[in-house]
């Protein structure tokens, strides 16, 4: 049977790593799809650099309509990344009748609906596997390996950037600022680190799982996003002192009200396996109703961890690529997604609506009856204190200080109950500093 021929447009740090591995693994991938897979054609600006990788095994162009208008291709990869060309490439190779395989969560985040809808009418397939976690076969489990659940939240480290510098940051003692530096000297931050530090790489993530998850629209507009940058190596001390440790995570959860969708810091129990997830490693977990808690772990970026979830894709679509398109697992698990009529009644609720639990610390005049104000400010707004912890004076500012910080964990309250109660907090006179509030995740 001929091999099934592939278009790949960019062959940068991913696609070289999918050219290298496909060429490697040839047999064995050929074996498990039925038939061989071929990178035919390469499209990419500089011309030079990508012959120097594939040699004379797969043709060269610069212009990626050249590579889509070819009746040869059966599949184009989309490796460019960003919402402008890339959205139009895809575009057009759906409508040229192309299945396509892309690592673009920003793109899916943004325009998804879109494009789902019409690779749905042309009957071809969009897979994204390597767009969520990297090598971490995510997007599978919640399409498929836990189909038979109603999964009830999903909460992920996604952003391996920001979880490099926050270990970092505990490791070291640290501040944000200077842990940057050192991500960017290593390479593990870009010069330009904004969509990782302020929380939007991974927010593009939680909002495709929270999609598949609860058979909703992608809706990025809609989610919660803040990042690590007004972190400080106080806040990893004291969590670390009160049992906890500070991540950035993805959460998308299931409530009666409808779905919560937000990224942002978050203490974890330092006994729980994804608070111990180091470095730039990834790592996932997902509650299903039947399965309880599983957890998905590896790397969430790097040339051949992305590739692999790339072939894995175009391994998918080899196998089923004679199937009824009726048959093949809906891009985002729900049967006629695509046509808007699914998660119609699960709202994305405004980040005022969300129920969690939190701590607090306060940069506080050390004098009586400071602790007395503030937690009755806290009752008065209904919400009830779990655990607190309050410096000596001397500690915090050194000898002779007159000032503290005050820390506090609470039980679980309504979000716009607890900026109601904050902005009165921080009115005070004897609360000398910005409020430093942080959401806490139990993940039970």
């Amino acid at each position: 049977m001929k091999p099934i021929q592939v278009g790949l447009l960019g062959i940068g740090t991913v696609g070289s790593g999918v050219f290298n591995v496909l060429a490697r693994n040839q047999e064995e991938i050929r074996r498990r799809a039925g038939r061989g897979i071929e990178i035919a054609c390469v499209a990419d600006l500089n011309v030079e650099r990508a012959r120097s990788i594939v040699g004379d095994k797969a043709r060269v162009v610069s212009d990626a309509r050249e590579l889509i208008a070819n009746p040869e291709i059966d599949i184009v990869i989309e490796l460019i990344g960003g919402y402008g060309i890339a959205k139009q490439l895809v575009l057009e190779a759906i409508a040229a009748g192309k299945h396509v395989v892309t690592a673009n969560k920003a793109l899916l985040a943004v325009h998804g609906t879109e494009i789902f809808k019409a690779a749905a009418e042309k009957g071809v397939v969009v897979a994204y596997e390597a767009a969520v976690a990297g090598g971490i076969p995510i997007i599978k489990a919640l399409r498929e390996g836990l189909a038979a659940n109603q999964i009830q939240w999903v909460a992920g480290i996604i952003n391996g950037t920001t979880n490099f510098i926050l270990s970092e940051m505990r490791d070291k003692g640290l501040d944000f600022d200077v842990v940057l530096k050192e991500a960017q000297a290593l390479g593990y931050a870009e010069a330009d680190p904004t969509f990782d530090i302020e929380g939007v790489d991974a927010a593009h993530k939680a909002t495709i799982m929270s999609a598949i998850a609860f058979g909703i629209p992608v809706q990025f507009d809609k989610a919660f996003v803040e990042g690590i940058t007004k972190l400080g190596a106080a806040d990893i001390k004291y969590a670390e002192q009160l049992g906890y440790r500070i991540k950035l995570l993805g959460i998308t959860k299931r409530t009666d009200k409808g779905v919560e969708l937000r990224v942002h810091p978050s203490l974890v129990p330092a006994k729980r396996l994804i608070a111990n997830v180091e470095g730039a490693m990834n790592a996932v977990v997902v509650h299903g109703d039947a399965v309880g808690t599983t957890l998905y772990y590896g790397k969430g970026a790097g040339s051949e961890p992305t590739a692999s979830a790339v072939i894995a894709d175009l391994v998918d679509i080899t196998r089923l690529i004679e199937a009824d398109p009726t048959h093949r697992v809906p891009p985002l698990a729900f049967q006629n997604h695509t046509l808007g009529d699914a998660g119609k009644d699960l709202p994305v609720l405004p980040m005022a609506e969300v129920v969690t639990s939190y701590y607090l610390r306060l940069r506080v005049a050390d004098e009586a009856g400071v602790l007395a104000k503030v937690t009755g400010l806290l009752a008065g707004a209904g919400i009830s204190i779990d655990a607190m912890l309050q410096r000596e004076a001397d500690e915090v500012g050194g000898e002779g200080s007159t000032q503290t910080d005050l820390i506090i964990l609470t039980h679980d309250t309504r979000e716009g109950d607890m900026d109601a109660a904050l902005a009165q907090i921080q009115s005070l006179p004897t609360v000398l500093a910005p409020i430093t509030r942080i959401r806490k995740e139990e993940l039970n």
